[in-house]
């Protein structure tokens, strides 16, 4: 199970995929950081082809402002059934728009596992594919955000997806 690092405008990030789908997707941070982090999910350095090359192509274009489609991505979650249900409703945003932790909680008829449904995205091994930046704490808060760079990559990707208060210029 191979892993590679490719470059898009955002900085370098990597991925790591099996012969059924991604595995893992790792935001910019130092070359050192994503290897150590793409590791145990590849194994070793390989190509982009195929699936991989596609998903690298996808993740370029969103970070470069321009339309992504990951729906035809497989991906390979070794996650609880919770987690996947979560991950299932996220990558149902469209781009644009976000939804709270707590309407991901309210649709998945778990109206009170706001925290539990942060927690999960906080898990997400494939970010961007599964796109967990579009979930936001409620009166638009930001939240956490668990890859390299914390809550400013995810205002960045935000901002570069044109979701509204984002990466706008303010008066003050």
């Amino acid at each position: 199970m191979p892993f590679a690092l490719f470059d898009t405008a955002l900085g370098r990030c990597g991925l790591a995929w099996s012969d059924h789908g991604i595995t893992a997707v790792a935001l910019p941070e130092p070359d050192e950081r994503l290897v150590d982090y793409l590791r145990p999910f590849g194994g070793s350095v390989g190509e982009l082809d195929g699936t991989a090359e596609r998903a690298a192509t996808q993740i370029v274009l969103l970070l470069d402002g321009s339309p992504a489609d990951f729906a035809a991505i497989p991906v390979v979650l070794g996650v609880s059934e919770f987690d996947r249900a979560v991950y299932d409703v996220t990558s149902g945003i469209p781009r644009g728009a976000t939804l709270t932790y707590g309407a991901v909680a309210a649709r998945l008829g778990r109206p009170r596992a706001a925290q539990a449904v942060g927690r999960a995205l906080g898990r997400n091994p494939v970010p961007i594919i599964v796109p967990c930046h579009r979930v936001l704490g409620g009166g638009r808060e930001v939240g956490g955000f668990s890859a390299p760079g914390g809550p400013s990559t995810k205002e960045k990707i935000l901002a570069i997806e044109r979701v509204a208060g984002f990466g706008e210029p303010t008066l003050f």
